[in-house]
């Protein structure tokens, strides 16, 4: 089967899956952003993403979307991208140039960083603070303890448009304490959207009340070997 082909039914088949446990948790499908994560995939994959209606896409280097995306958005202007990894302070202009959301703020240096970019480009995507409810050394995120304080710190000095929380819970927990952390922490704030939810643990994320959910091997199937 040609991997257009599959990649328009995988999209198929996770939107009606969407839509009913959207559905069983009393929410409304359209709620929920599906961000098509097309890491190490090529254009072409995103090619067939789009040509089955897709629109929204995540990536998680600065660089490979920067290879990948400009001239898909210029052919696609309806086209939104969101930066789901790890950010360096050293390409925050970068990013900031290319991508309409950014959900992986987790400390001053780089809010800072972000704020200054957004001035100099004239661009203002929406920021996600990302959250390390699992407090795992090896994992990027604020602490959850210091989570009240740093996003009053992007909100009010840095100025960011702050508008919700994005979190990876530890493989081995289950998913769902984090997810409930995750939203009480965003209810204290005002904060409306939810980035949680990958291909393993998108409907419980979805009932924990996920409004973005990144999906990238249901849509795409496994990354490529290099």
């Amino acid at each position: 089967m040609p991997a257009d082909s599959s990649i328009a039914q995988n999209l198929a088949s996770l939107r009606a899956r969407i839509a009913r446990i959207a559905h069983e948790a009393g929410r409304e499908p359209a709620a929920i952003e599906l961000i098509a994560v097309s890491k190490t995939h090529p254009a072409a994959s995103v090619q067939a993403a789009l040509a089955a209606g897709q629109r929204c896409f995540g990536e998680n280097r600065v660089q490979e979307a920067a290879g990948k995306f400009p001239a898909l958005k210029a052919a696609f202007p309806e086209l939104t991208l969101h930066l789901i990894g790890p950010l360096q302070t050293n390409k925050a202009l970068d990013a900031v140039r290319l991508f309409d959301a950014i959900h992986s703020l987790d400390r001053p240096r780089l809010a800072d960083a972000l704020a200054a970019a957004m001035v100099k480009a004239g661009r203002r995507p929406n920021c996600f603070i990302q959250v390390n409810t699992g407090q795992e050394p090896q994992k990027a995120g604020v602490l959850p303890a210091e989570a009240d304080a740093f996003i009053a710190y992007c909100r009010e000095r840095a100025g960011l448009p702050v508008i919700g929380l994005m979190c990876i819970p530890p493989a081995a927990d289950s998913p769902a304490p984090h997810f409930d952390m995750l939203r009480g922490i965003a209810t204290r704030h005002g904060l409306e959207r939810l980035s949680m939810g990958m291909s393993a643990d998108f409907e419980t994320a979805i009932r924990c009340g996920a409004t973005d959910i990144r999906i990238g091997t249901a849509i795409f199937g496994e990354r490529p070997a290099h």
